[in-house]
């Protein structure tokens, strides 16, 4: 596959190199790139979502962007394998935090609503750390209200359950339920990988699969194997808008301890590494790293697979870019 091209490479915001600025040193952004409050100066905004309102159990995603944004500093400019330079295809900077409402949910998903509308109204693609799962419904809102877009989906859980607690309808467990009921995820396009773990009821998934949604359990991942899911992964999504969102419990918790709903079983980051490299030339119109939770983790290691696995997306994000607007396509 040919490498796309950039227009103006030279002017566009590159990474404080280690060998510059040793990586513990200075104030940590997102893969130390520059601060760009104005998303219309930005080809990708790099945003952080720190709530976990949504959360059922074990809180402290919340504190994930600020520890993504530590361990990021270990990324550098060029993918080792695909050898794509995303700060040379695309204008990328740390766009900030959204502000959040850590006591109201609902006027944290406004907010979030909000803050992602504008970034998508100056032209910018969302490259998103949360927080908690359900940050991911507010994000397709701004960004799916006038075409629904597919999805691959890296989890243990489908999150596409109704209801908790008696009939509420908004947690980290039911985000794609709603996406779907408002039209903003098409479940015919909508592929989940590495879903496990113990059920509350036999029907628990029923829903998902009459919607049309192509579960890929962990026990048919690993009959099929990493080149083969990825196959399907692409025929499922096709041509269309994709968005992609990677919630780090869907690898197993040896690689990722820190999060609210470990699941064992799972697969391994260098699987979930080549699975992202295979989305290279889909439509691909933003991205989320959700379930990072810092205090579950004292090694930091959940942090540096949460940012790893951020420039996996961001690499195949930008060439997504490059290659709409080599195209002359809008953003």
């Amino acid at each position: 596959m040919a490498e796309p091209r950039a227009s103006q490479p030279e002017t566009f915001p590159q990474p404080v190199e280690g060998t510059v600025m040793p990586r513990f040193a200075d104030i940590p952004t997102f893969m130390r790139l520059p601060v760009q409050r104005d998303a219309t100066q930005l080809d990708i905004a790099l945003i952080g979502v720190p709530w976990d309102g949504g959360t059922t159990n074990r809180p402290g995603a919340r504190h994930g962007p600020r520890e993504i944004r530590n361990m990021s500093s270990m990324m550098r400019k060029i993918h080792p394998v695909s050898a794509i330079q995303p700060y040379s295809l695309a204008r990328v900077g740390d766009h900030g935090d959204v502000p959040v409402n850590p006591a109201d949910l609902t006027d944290t998903l406004e907010r979030v609503e909000r803050f992602f509308a504008r970034v998508h109204a100056a032209g910018a693609v969302p490259l998103s750390a949360g927080g908690d799962h359900l940050v991911t419904l507010p994000i397709m809102r701004a960004i799916a209200r006038h075409r629904p877009v597919g999805m691959v989906h890296f989890d243990a859980h489908s999150d596409t359950w109704d209801s908790y607690f008696g009939g509420f309808k908004y947690t980290h467990g039911t985000p794609f339920r709603r996406a779907i009921e408002e039209g903003l995820l098409d479940p015919k396009r909508t592929v989940q990988i590495g879903i496990r773990g113990s059920l509350y009821h036999a029907d628990d998934m029923d829903w998902a699969y009459e919607q049309g949604i192509r579960v890929i359990g962990i026990e048919e991942y690993f009959d099929l194997g990493v080149a083969r899911v990825i196959e399907e992964a692409r025929r499922v999504v096709g041509d269309g808008p994709t968005y992609v969102s990677f919630d780090v419990d869907g690898l197993d918790p040896v690689y990722a301890p820190g999060t609210g709903t470990p699941e064992v079983g799972g697969f391994s980051t260098h699987e979930a590494q080549r699975m992202l490299r295979g989305l290279q030339g889909l439509d691909l119109v933003g991205g989320d790293v959700v379930e990072v939770s810092p205090p579950f983790d004292p090694s930091g290691n959940t942090a540096l697979v949460g940012a790893t696995m951020m420039f996996e997306i961001l690499c195949v994000l930008a060439d997504a870019v490059a290659r709409r607007r080599d195209a002359g396509e809008a953003p």
